[in-house]
């Protein structure tokens, strides 16, 4: 069979990605199969592949491919999210370049820059999972702004909303200034900051005293409505019923007492600003406190109180520093570190700010998703975060689901003129809902305004799993009844709470059960320095060279070796270097077999039909080892218990037990059995490695077209011979001392040599021919004892001898012996002394103990041998 010299994963990637989309293996229907279902977490409408889609795109691919070969409907789900404040910000920056403001725009002609931005950048990414080899249902792509993903937000607004779910009100909410627009809790990170503690005078109304008040915020004293001390400290007992006045703003504020005030940080005194922080928003409740709000939605300083108008929120910082030094208001100010909240989105500290928004009550909802988790409908890998999602679910607050954007779902409320609102699909019933409310049939479409706001991402993609299937719009059809509830969810713990959670409520809520039976938590990629892998860094390879160098999978491989669930990958290069190499091996290895030519009329010999054997042996006990590690999600321990299958015992081993002399040929059914055992391997390896083996594959067998390694049959672990591996083991330790001693007395590989032994239980004649065949042995003899002149060793409790004749070293030989002496006999001090503690023996498990004391006996008759060959010599 011709086969090129070297694998070039460049020459057949492509072949066989177009052959399979060719053919349409990955399009599902429902049918009479079990289905197997997952939807792909949706990325950026205008994002790129970055190393974390590859890590968590890999592994749903080889989830799905592997169920497409247990004969499951396999389906995967790809589709894009269209990222409301990320592809906001990327349009308002082009425009920006272009000269043109958003201000300058209506909001029809900002969203046709839009579209035409998503339409031009968008889908890019699902373009480069093409080339990692993701096997997903194309046809079947999804976008959060398509009309089917679109009318069915639309449409679970508008019932939650009549079931009294969805409420509007002024909250205080989290204020993006960049973004410009309100976020949730779970869209602010805490990051530690080096900043400063101000002590500023705040003078006492009618006295000459002053109250000092500590905060890390000077610039919001122009929002100061109150003074607050605790009622128990004694030092501001004299304060009841005073006023302080404002610094620099000259504003008299009552003092008041509250015991929510720590009297034991900074002065024990409190300034509160209601409008923009959300304790002091709750004193200001409490007490009926003024709310001034000082910001601009970009987080410059408004004319409200006629001071800095204008002005940064951080350049007023730093200029109030100065002007309330001037005016002898600032006691003193000492280096403080302390956590800001930062957007997940822009990275800018976000400003409390009270705003009317939209708002989801979430606690109701949250119940049925909270039991699922922890009662185990739903399970999780690792099961470590269920106490995270806990903790979180039994907190849960109101979700704040508006957004101050323009490119998003727009929110289906319409303003009528004598006031109030009505909540609607379209305009036109929204008309209608308007005039029944109002009692004005004259009332036009025009008379309505329409709520600004978007609604959060999220709120889309938290029907995921439901609206890819329509199952909203139309929840009794075909695909929604047949593929819901999905089987697995691969993605990221960093967004537990903003999409796990909410799509699991959402699956509760909208079709009573889950929508996936299991989450698979992958970790984080991170550098070899721990640092997550960012383009900001500059520490993030590009994956598409990646796969270029090294071949897609060669990266798959790479990205799973070292990513067992919810733990970090720490990634570096010759990890796909590895996964590479891996491929150039199985690539030999076929070589290896395609040069070997068959005699029809030679027989098997014992030896070949003995390694043919026990690697079958060896590879259903591998298959039981990967099904148990597929059935516990340990998908990177599953890859590695094929690839040792492969490299060591099959490479290595196999390989070399049935290879023929050079020159000479090899006997049909021991190079049929091979093929076979090779053809099984690549089918064990597809999921994992899907070009190659498909490549393999079909040079193995002439195969019709329309055939494909991806949709045969993954092969099942059948029953082995437990005892057969054991014996070749032993084999095997044997076999590698005799390479040891030739190594050790420079005895030439191609020297045929004569192995001695000493016969008890350990040793299994019936091997003989492997031994023989590995070892290059002339002979096997039996001797009673140690023979004169003659390397030692043991494996088990047999004795080996090789003779050396003039060759031999007896003071070498002595010292080695007298070194495994030492360590046997160090080895059975341990073991007798945890047999000689009662507590161990009386509370260990019989099995434990008998392992044990099989260790002692096993210790005990090797001493034994050692020393009798020590005396021989």
């Amino acid at each position: 069979m011709e086969i090129s010299e070297k694998y070039s994963p460049t020459q057949i990637e492509d072949k066989w990605y177009d052959y399979w989309i060719a053919q349409d293996y990955f399009h599902s229907e429902p049918d009479s199969r079990e289905p197997y279902t997952i939807v792909i977490p949706p990325p950026n409408v205008t994002g790129v592949l970055h190393m974390g889609h590859m890590l968590n795109n890999t592994i749903q691919d080889v989830l799905v491919r592997r169920a497409r070969m247990q004969g499951k409907n396999a389906c995967w789900v790809p589709g894009t999210d269209h990222a409301s404040i990320a592809t906001e910000a990327k349009v308002v920056a082009k425009l920006a370049a272009e000269g043109i403001e958003k201000n300058s725009l209506s909001r029809e002609q900002f969203l046709e820059h839009a579209w035409e931005w998503t339409h031009k950048h968008g889908g890019v990414i699902l373009k480069q999972l093409r080339k990692l080899g993701a096997s997903c249902d194309w046809a079947r792509t999804c976008f959060t702004m398509d009309e089917v993903r679109s009318q069915s937000v639309i449409e679970v607004f508008v019932d939650l909303y009549n079931k009294g779910k969805i409420y509007r009100g002024v909250r205080m909410v989290n204020w993006d200034p960049a973004a410009r627009t309100a976020i949730s809790d779970e869209e602010v990170i805490y990051r530690e900051q080096q900043g400063k503690l101000y002590f500023l005078r705040y003078n006492v109304v009618g006295e000459s005293g002053a109250v000092v008040v500590a905060t890390t915020r000077p610039e919001t004293i122009l929002g100061d409505t109150a003074l607050c001390v605790n009622p128990e400290d004694p030092r501001y007992q004299s304060l009841k019923g005073k006023s302080v006045v404002v610094p620099l703003v000259g504003r008299q504020v009552p003092v008041i007492m509250d015991p929510y005030v720590d009297m034991e940080f900074g002065t024990g005194a409190l300034k509160v600003t209601p409008a923009h922080d959300v304790n002091d928003y709750m004193l200001g409740e409490k007490y009926n406190l003024e709310v001034i709000d000082i910001f601009n939605d970009d987080g410059t300083i408004n004319d409200r109180v006629g001071l800095y108008a204008g002005t940064d929120r951080f350049e007023l910082r730093r200029q109030i520093e100065t002007d309330l030094d001037a005016a002898g208001l600032l006691e003193k100010v000492e280096n403080y570190i302390n956590k800001v909240g930062c957007s997940e989105r822009t990275g800018v500290p976000i400003e409390p700010k009270l705003s009317m928004q939209w708002f989801l009550s979430m606690e109701q909802m949250a119940r049925p998703a909270l039991e699922a988790v922890m009662e185990g409908t739903i399970a999780f890998h690792p099961s470590k975060f269920k106490n995270t999602y806990r903790h979180w679910m039994e907190n849960v607050k109101d979700w704040n689901i508006s957004r101050q954007l323009w490119w998003g779902h727009r929110i289906p409320a319409w303003y009528l003129p004598s006031g109030g609102f009505v909540v609607a699909r379209t305009e036109a019933e929204a008309l209608e809902l308007a005039r029944a409310k109002s009692g004005d049939g004259e009332l036009q479409t025009g008379d309505l305004r329409q709520d600004e706001d978007v609604l959060d991402t999220w709120f889309s993609s938290w029907l995921w799993p439901i609206s890819v299937f329509d199952g909203i719009r139309d929840p009794g059809n075909r695909q929604i009844e047949y593929y819901y509830p999905t089987n697995d969810l691969v993605t990221a713990p960093e967004i537990i709470f903003f999409w796990v959670a909410r799509m699991i409520i959402a699956g509760y809520e909208y079709r009573g059960r889950e929508p996936f039976r299991n989450v698979y938590f992958t970790g984080i990629v991170r550098d070899k320095q721990g640092r997550k892998m960012s383009k900001s860094l500059g520490n993030s390879p590009d994956p598409l060279d990646l796969i270029e160098q090294y071949g897609a999978d060669g990266v798959r491989l790479g990205m799973l070796f070292t990513s067992p669930a919810g733990n970090d990958l720490p990634y570096d290069d010759s990890l796909c270097e590895q996964g590479r190499n891996f491929g150039n091996k199985i690539w030999n290895a076929w070589k290896l077999i395609c040069s070997w030519r068959v005699d029809p009329a030679l027989e098997q010999s014992d030896n070949n039909r003995q390694a043919v054997e026990w690697f079958e042996a060896m590879m259903d006990r591998t298959l039981g080892e990967i099904e148990r590690h597929f059935d516990a999600y340990r998908i990177s321990e599953a890859l590695m218990a094929a690839y040792k299958l492969f490299w060591d015992d099959f490479s290595a081993w196999y390989l070399e037990m049935v290879k023929p002399a050079y020159g000479s040929p090899i006997d049909a059914p021991t190079l049929e059995s091979t093929k076979a055992l090779m053809e099984r391997l690549m089918q064990a390896l597809h999921p994992f490695m899907p070009f190659l083996t498909e490549e393999i594959w079909h040079q193995i067998a002439p195969r019709r077209d329309g055939e494909s390694i991806c949709i045969t049959r993954m092969p099942v672990a059948g029953p082995f011979d437990q005892e057969l591996l054991a014996r070749v083991t032993l084999v095997q330790e044997v076999i590698t001392a005799i390479r040891n001693i030739r190594k050790q007395h420079n005895l030439p590989g191609r020297e045929a040599i004569v192995l001695q032994v000493v016969v008890d239980d350990n040793y299994h004649p019936r091997h003989d021919p492997l031994l023989i065949k590995m070892g290059n042995l002339s002979r096997i003899e039996r001797v009673e004892s140690k023979p004169a002149d003659a390397a030692a060793f043991m494996v088990k409790t047999t004795q080996y001898f090789v003779p050396l004749g003039r060759k031999a070293d007896t003071s070498a030989e002595l010292a080695r012996l007298q070194g495994e002496l030492d360590y046997h006999e160090g080895f059975l001090r341990s073991v007798e002394a945890k047999l000689a503690n009662e507590r161990f023996v009386g509370s260990a498990p019989a099995k434990v103990v008998e392992n044990e004391r099989a260790k002692q006996a096993d210790a005990q008759a090797k001493i034994a041998a050692i020393r009798r060959q020590i005396e021989n010599l």
